[in-house]
């Protein structure tokens, strides 16, 4: 009888031992288990992405999310992630259609061999007496050199004497202008015209303005207004990430690159600070021009990752990056000894079974 209590005791043990393992492995991925949106605006676009990270050499599936909650809607960007390959859990604070403190428990779930759940939590506070129209800042594409105006309306209902007092953001590249427009019978409206200046550089706008009012509650005097947008370059280059892989031997590769412009030009230089790369360019203006990328394995050892910058004739000497990446091979004796079931990925050692997933 004792032996039978004993084993039974096992069991539990283990039922409840397994699947925490599992989640300490997969817990390990997430960049935070919990994201605090703060007082934000009724109708304010407010979003945030929970970051996972593949720190493993096997392929991780997410199979799904979900929410406790209707305040946050969850979805699932790039599900698939292979090892160092990112995904996002996308949680997007319901702002329309609710008011007050609210908060949710998002589950995400891994699919077999290595099934898992995580829990990943978010939190605010949305303000009926604010109301943001649109809900964010959007410039949409904007060609590199323009410039793009937004205007954003701010209503508030309640106090006489409430107002904005500031409207502040780091990015230099922004320009606010703040008009109140009314006042009165216990309202007060404000137009916000954001606009986005021409030295902008290229790549998506993923930003953030506050809004700064008198409100007597310190975490109420401040709002945030997303900001998004994408800066088109002049100038681009396809591909912009050129993986040569692992090289053998001292024979160099040769390979191909696209440069494109919207108008004629010339490319004036290419430099990189490794000098196993060397490049042939012309020096005819036009709108695509095809720049060789040539790798010389003998000048150099081991991985290479290298920026190579593409300059052109065009205004402030605009042109494009591109990353150049090799690994040259060295000969080595072989060896009978295996790797002991374990995979390697950088600092992380895991074991070929996941933790949590080991057979019997």
């Amino acid at each position: 009888m004792m032996r039978t209590l004993l084993l039974s005791w096992l069991f539990v043990g283990a039922a409840f031992l397994c699947p925490l393992s599992a989640q300490e492995w997969a817990e390990k991925m997430f960049n935070t288990m919990d994201h605090d949106f703060g007082t934000v605006a009724r109708g304010a676009d407010t979003v945030y992405r929970f970051e996972v990270t593949n720190l493993y050499k096997q392929p991780m599936q997410i199979t799904g999310v979900r929410s406790s909650c209707g305040c946050t809607s969850p979805t699932v960007e790039n599900a698939t992630i292979k090892t160092y390959e990112k995904a996002y859990i996308v949680a997007k604070f319901n702002t329309r259609t609710f008011v007050g403190r609210h908060g949710a428990t998002l589950t995400v779930s891994f699919a077999p061999p290595y099934a898992a759940e995580v829990q990943v939590r978010v939190h605010g506070n949305i303000r009926s007496d604010v109301v943001f129209q649109p809900g964010a800042v959007q410039f949409g594409s904007v060609d590199e050199g323009s410039t793009n105006e937004q205007k954003i309306s701010v209503n508030y209902a309640g106090r006489e004497n409430w107002s904005i007092v500031d409207v502040t953001n780091d990015n230099n590249h922004f320009e606010v202008e703040l008009e109140e427009t009314f006042r009165g019978a216990g309202k007060v409206s404000y137009n916000l015209l954001v606009r986005l200046k021409d030295n902008m550089p290229p790549g998506y706008v993923k930003d953030q303005l506050t809004v700064v009012t008198n409100d007597q509650r310190a975490e109420s005097q401040r709002i945030p207004l997303f900001v998004e947008g994408r800066v088109v370059p002049e100038i681009s280059v396809t591909p912009d990430t050129l993986v040569l892989g692992d090289v053998a031997g001292n024979e160099p590769i040769t390979k191909k690159v696209v440069v494109r412009g919207k108008t004629p030009f010339k490319i004036t230089s290419v430099d990189c600070s490794n000098d196993c790369f060397t490049f042939n360019t012309d020096d005819e203006p036009k709108m695509l021009h095809l720049v060789e990328i040539t790798f010389h394995p003998d000048r150099t050892k081991g991985t290479v990752k290298v920026p190579i910058r593409i300059t052109t004739d065009r205004a402030n000497s605009r042109g494009a990056t591109l990353v150049v990446s090799a690994n040259v091979k060295q000969e080595v004796p072989t060896t009978d000894v295996q790797a002991s079931g374990l995979n390697r990925v950088g600092s992380v050692v895991e074991s070929a079974q996941v933790a949590g997933t080991a057979s019997k």
